[in-house]
């Protein structure tokens, strides 16, 4: 009980520290590449937060996987480190011993990533897309920003204004270039907001301004002061793009199992197997061997994690592509993982009776 008891609370403390960790870095690193979207005017500034927020829910299966991972390995490497895993060899236990509470933290772990997983990310990942389409269908005025210089849809004008000035819709220092027949023309108006005509068009309407226009490369130009001058803004459709296996639900990806779709099936079954497996895996790799220093084995590790998750990956990539049979998939991955464990937990149950062995011989 003893036993049991403190390996779990250390389990945990171990866990929640390593996935705040790794939450604050992953939301840290999309929020520094979405600011910088939003920067570029390629995104909606206030379109930040959603796509934060969704994207954060698609890559929490793998961090729950890779926290529990890395908390079993830090916990049990410490008391191979401090010698505690003598004392409780010494007291009978076996390496065995440790499977089950681990299993006792695994298990809850991999039902929420089998959730994540098999309904939340791809709920997420399709409300973003919804998102993503609504921002692009928006028109050119509405998705302008403040001091930054915005490209028009039809790559024919470029906007740009300094400020909003009173109301949402009216802006101030307005400048905007456009090509019309073959014509460029470069306006500048102080202020300006937008109109809606009685047939439903749209309009632009730029106050005490001046327009300049000419053909490029020469030197005649014509230079245009107005009062009031509307430029009509023309609607824009999205286009239409099939929706990813990865956004699609479950029963859609079962109702359609074509190849593509039958290898995210099993991504998704695999990434709460994974995270059981790595969970288990941890336990023989933490044995540190005081000879060989105190890192190895959490290089050994590492490097175990990337060669597993990479070969999931390709493993996916061959079924979608046809070039593995889908019987086999990922399936063949988790067995590989899987004899290499047993081999593990093998030898490390021969090394800790000599562990115990040489304690005893030396007090």
């Amino acid at each position: 009980m003893i036993f049991r008891r403190a390996l779990l609370h250390e389990l945990l403390s171990n866990a929640a520290a390593v996935f705040i960790i790794l939450l604050a870095i992953s939301i840290t690193t999309l929020l520094i590449r979405l600011l910088g979207q939003a920067a570029s005017g390629s995104l909606a500034s206030e379109a930040v937060l959603a796509f934060l927020a969704f994207s954060a829910l698609n890559y929490l299966p793998v961090l729950l996987s890779l926290t529990l991972f890395i908390a079993v390995l830090l916990t049990l490497t410490r008391c191979y480190r401090d010698n505690e895993m003598v004392v409780w060899f010494s007291s009978g236990q076996s390496l065995t011993a440790f499977i089950r509470p681990v299993f006792l933290i695994a298990a809850p772990v991999a039902l929420v990533v089998a959730m994540l997983s098999l309904f939340l990310s791809p709920w997420a990942l399709q409300k973003q897309n919804e998102y993503r389409s609504q921002i692009e269908s928006r028109d050119d005025v509405a998705s302008i920003a403040p001091g930054v210089f915005k490209e028009s849809k039809h790559a024919d004008r470029v906007f740009f204004v300094e400020s909003f000035a009173g109301e949402q819709n009216t802006v101030s220092n307005i400048f905007m270039q456009s090509t019309e027949n073959q014509k460029q023309g470069v306006m500048f108006a102080q202020h300006g907001y937008q109109s809606i005509a009685k047939n439903g068009d749209r309009y632009l309407v730029l106050l005490n301004g001046r327009r300049y226009e000419g053909l490029p490369g020469s030197l005649e130009f014509k230079i245009i002061e107005f009062e009031r001058y509307a430029v009509r803004i023309d609607p824009y459709e999205a286009k239409l793009t099939a929706p990813s296996a990865k956004s699609l639900s479950l029963l859609e990806l079962i109702n359609n199992k074509s190849l593509e779709n039958i290898a995210e099936i099993q991504w998704r079954f695999s990434l709460p197997l994974s995270a059981l497996l790595l969970a288990l895996l941890a336990i023989p790799l933490s044995f540190v061997n005081p000879r060989a220093g105190r890192s190895l084995n959490l290089m050994l590790a590492l490097v175990t994690y990337l060669i597993y998750n990479n070969c999931l990956s390709i493993a996916q990539g061959l079924v979608a592509q046809g070039k593995l049979a889908p019987i086999l998939g990922l399936w063949l991955v988790h067995a590989a993982l899987a004899a290499l464990l047993l081999i593990l937990f093998y030898r490390r149950l021969q090394v800790s009776p000599s562990l115990f062995e040489r304690f005893r011989g030396t007090s």
